[in-house]
């Protein structure tokens, strides 16, 4: 994937979710983009436990951690603080991480976390 303006970034892009077959593209991985739907209270255990499993696997433990809370635009989206805390991010120990309120409707944010 090619990442306007990013020429120094090279991504590769997957949908991990109940994807058993993940695992094999993590060798030489520097950073994670997970994007969370922010509107979706009812998955975001399930995506919680897809997060924890990824960030237990060996070839990951060094990646740094980028949160896209995705849908921001929208009224029900849960806040920064909630989405850290549903995630449990507050266990992560010895990571990097930083969450982005993100709207990819409207282009908003994503700026910000490539650059960081």
């Amino acid at each position: 994937m090619r990442l306007d303006g990013f020429s120094y970034c090279q991504c590769n892009v997957m949908e991990v979710l109940g994807w058993p077959y993940w695992r094999c593209y993590f060798s030489n991985t520097d950073a994670i983009i997970y994007v969370v739907d922010s509107a979706d209270r009812d998955r975001i255990g399930i995506s919680k436990e897809e997060l924890v499993s990824m960030l237990e696997e060996e070839e990951l433990k060094k990646a740094i951690l980028v949160v896209l809370a995705n849908k921001q635009d929208l009224d029900e989206a849960m806040s920064v603080s909630e989405i850290h805390s549903a995630l449990g991010l507050d266990a992560l120990k010895n990571r990097t991480f930083q969450i982005f309120k993100t709207s990819a409707l409207k282009g908003n944010g994503l700026d910000e976390a490539m650059e960081w």
